[in-house]
């Protein structure tokens, strides 16, 4: 399944006078593109598509993917003449000028690529793209492209609990110094959500323009609800969640992200001090993720637990390198001081400086390279008195008088440290920097899934793509972001150890999706690697309050229209599915529906009896069954749903469930080898038939193949469209940046703005 770092008030002001920027991070909301297509030619022999935009400057690009499916705005050129379907591909030399007095017109590559610049100082800028023949350069045509300011991050907080009555005062940061752009809040959700005050800007020509406004919710909340808080600034949009609950918590990810009073609890930012891009004198851009849990060796020896891709830089770091907290990204890319190593844990380490703290120095970690590993983990050894020794983490405790939520450790009692097993539908709770405190499902278990490592914060050079087995997915909305890699995950009704988080990222219907490793496959194999045995360190079980967003999968699916072609198939599915309606037999009636195991398909919903569960048939044709449990009067009165309710699901039988793994097991590399879109399987339940297991494919969504099995060996199966996995976020849509504020090695004179790519690390 990245969102990002708050500046601190030090850092508030973003001097600018020479510079722009590295590669943007990752989006929220998607960039805004007018209606394009529109050029300007120079000459007739050459035409250049992709102009008559307005983006904004978070958005490398909205008419294209890469090679890694990531938006990208590309320009094209073909010989001009003829229709339009015999023109031919030209080769061309391309180049932009115009642009911002200061940051200049942004660049283009060798493919007509194009990257905005990093930030404006008025309220727009018009860059002219052009393309001269390679073959003559005399022959060129132009297009024009309408800059305006993008948010330098998401609202912060970016999701936020709120009992009653209660206050938060919510930032927005646009990358434009000087200009009059000013944020548009809105609220969504019902007259009784709470108020919003009237915003209020900041703007200067020497630092960026910031907007705030007061959210209040309401004095009475009687149910737990999301409101949604949107930002819009021309074509630039992002939103914030808040949970509003009736238990009385008032929980803030912002503490997850700050430097903590030692001996820190874990949950919060953190990761490898040398965990950042340099180019030249300064830094262009830096990783972190969460310091995840405690583990204690056979000896009693304690040891921080987090992912190598936090940790350990994936694979490219040495032993003895500092581990500090927050991490990089939450104190402007700054690391601290020269390299420090073995030196922490042993408690020589005095005086240190303002911003990070080393708190641990790595210590072992399962390399990623390697064919015999499953897990993304790795372990540092803590330096004296720096991480609480009881493994307390941020906000797993009770509710205070004051409403927040106390640190507190895991809970070990029922499985003496070594962890629990994950179950489809369990109910699990992470505390990781970037979201803080949340609550999801586990989606599916038994999950092999490819996932990309990078050697860059930037993403800019590939480092492998390792295929993990057995696997926990996790889903929710607003569960995780990315930065909250490494977090553990653990069962919301106890407090134990089920997984270590360590990627993720949104599906097309805006739900995130994560995985984790089990808890005790990760301690297997670090003590495999060390020659001992590990546990986790904690307390009694307890439980967790859970902070939930909800899971819009289902809703998400059946707002989905149908095309003309859907609703034929489906009424020819339908004439078909009328031969299996038997009251006595429990099925009650048939209807045209919408599928909920692959957004945008009809179904044949199939009413049946809810006192007992007939035999249906996973398809009609070729067409799916969605079977809804019901009764005779609803039927006939056309007040049965539509759709089944992901919260009512019930429990699937052991029996269910071992039958679907051997599916799973039997099909999985054919179904990956086959079909390259397929990047993930693993068993779940079914959405359209949720007393059957299904196997749930995770599809790339830029190569979503026209035709996926509807069942396989009988089994239903069950599409997630999202982008590929990585370990930053792989958001579904393109949108914001993430940034840092700069850090500059050399004369603290001179004013640069480096427009950053958070990666975080997370997932």
């Amino acid at each position: 399944m990245t969102r990002h770092p708050r500046p601190t008030a030090s850092l508030a002001r973003y001097l600018l006078l020479g510079a722009a920027a590295a590669a943007s991070a990752f989006a929220l909301a998607g960039c805004g593109v007018g209606a394009g297509g529109s050029t300007q030619a120079d000459s007739s022999a050459l035409l250049i598509s992709g102009g008559g935009a307005v983006i904004d400057t978070n958005c490398t690009g909205c008419n294209s993917t890469n090679a890694r499916g990531a938006a990208v705005y590309r320009f094209s050129a073909q010989a001009a003449g003829g229709a339009a379907a015999s023109r031919t591909p030209a080769s061309v030399i391309w180049s932009v000028s115009g642009g911002d007095p200061k940051a200049g017109p942004g660049s283009i590559d060798s493919s007509g690529q194009y990257t905005p610049p990093g930030f404006l100082t008025a309220d727009s800028a018009e860059v002219v793209v052009m393309a001269r023949l390679a073959s003559n350069p005399d022959v060129s045509a132009t297009a024009n492209i309408a800059i305006t300011p993008g948010f330098l991050e998401p609202l912060t907080p970016e999701n936020v609990a709120l009992a009653a009555g209660s206050s938060i005062t919510l930032t927005g940061r646009l990358a434009e110094a000087g200009g009059h752009t000013a944020i548009h809040f809105t609220l969504a959700g019902s007259a009784e959500a709470g108020t919003l005050s009237p915003p209020e800007c900041e703007r200067s020509a020497e630092a960026f323009t910031a907007c705030t406004v007061t959210y209040t919710a309401p004095a009475v909340i009687d149910t737990q609800q999301v409101a949604y808080v949107t930002a819009g600034a021309g074509a630039a949009k992002t939103e914030m969640a808040i949970l509003l609950n009736p238990a009385g918590v008032s929980s803030n990810p912002a503490q997850h992200r700050s430097a903590l009073a030692w001996p820190i609890p874990l949950g919060g930012s953190g990761g490898n001090n040398g965990d950042l891009d340099a180019h030249g004198a300064s830094v262009a851009d830096c990783c972190g993720g969460t310091l995840g849990a405690l583990v204690a060796d056979s000896a009693g020896r304690q040891f921080l637990l987090s992912n190598n891709h936090v940790l350990a830089r994936s694979d490219h770091a040495e032993t003895g390198e500092a581990i500090v907290q927050p991490g990089l990204i939450d104190n402007n890319c700054t690391p601290y001081g020269p390299a420090i190593g073995p030196e922490i844990a042993s408690g020589l380490v005095s005086g240190l400086g303002p911003g990070v703290t080393p708190v641990a120095s790595l210590s072992a970690w399962l390399p990623l390279r390697s064919a015999q590993t499953n897990a993304d983990a790795a372990l540092a050894q803590p330096g004296s008195r720096m991480i609480d020794s009881s493994g307390a983490i941020l906000e797993l405790g009770a509710r205070q008088p004051d409403g927040s939520l106390a640190s507190a450790p895991p809970g070990i009692s029922s499985t003496g440290g070594k962890g629990e097993t994950a179950r489809v539908a369990m109910q699990v709770a992470k505390s990781g920097r970037t979201t803080g405190l949340t609550c999801g499902s586990v989606s599916a278990i038994d999950v092999d899934v490819a996932v990309d490592y990078f050697e860059d914060c930037a993403e800019t050079k590939p480092y492998l793509t390792k295929l993990f087995t057995r696997q926990i997915a996790l889903s929710g909305d607003r569960f995780s972001d990315a930065g909250d890699s490494g977090a553990l995950v653990v069962d919301a009704a106890n407090a134990e150890p089920v997984g270590l988080f360590f990627a993720g990222g949104v599906d097309s219907s805006g739900v995130v999706e994560g995985m984790a490793t089990p808890a005790p496959e990760v301690l297997s194999e670090l003590g495999s690697l060390a020659g001992t045995s590990y546990a986790f360190v904690g307390g009694a079980d307890h439980a967790v309050s859970c902070l939930s967003y909800g899971d819009s999968t289902v809703t998400a699916a059946q707002r989905e229209p149908l095309s003309t072609v859907e609703m034929a198939r489906a009424q020819q599915a339908l004439f078909a599915a009328r031969a299996l309606v038997n009251p006595t037999a429990g099925i009650l009636g048939v209807a045209v529906g919408k599928s909920s195991d692959r957004a945008g398909e009809a179904a044949v919903i199939v009413y049946v009896d809810e006192a007992k569960a007939p035999n249906v048939p996973a398809s009609i044709g070729s067409v799916r069954t969605a079977v809804i449990p019901s009764t005779a009067q609803s039927v006939a009165q056309g007040s049965a749903p539509a759709a089944n309710s992901l919260a009512a699901a019930p429990a699937l039988l052991s029996a269910v469930l071992a039958h679907a793994q051997e599916v799973k097991q039997q099909s999985v590399r054919r179904l990956m080898r086959e079909n390259p879109a397929i990047f993930g399987v693993g068993v779940g339940q079914s959405l359209d038939n949720p007393r059957e297991a299904a196997l749930v494919l995770y599809v790339d969504r830029n190569k979503l193949p026209a035709n996926l099995p509807l069942a396989v060996s009988g089994l239903r199966t069950r599409t997630i469209a999202m982008d590929r996995l990585h370990v930053t976020r792989s958001y579904s849509v393109a949108g914001p940046a993430r940034h840092c504020a700069p850090h500059v090695a050399d004369d603290a004179q001179i004013f640069m703005q480096h427009r950053l790519r958070l990666t975080n690390r997370n997932w």
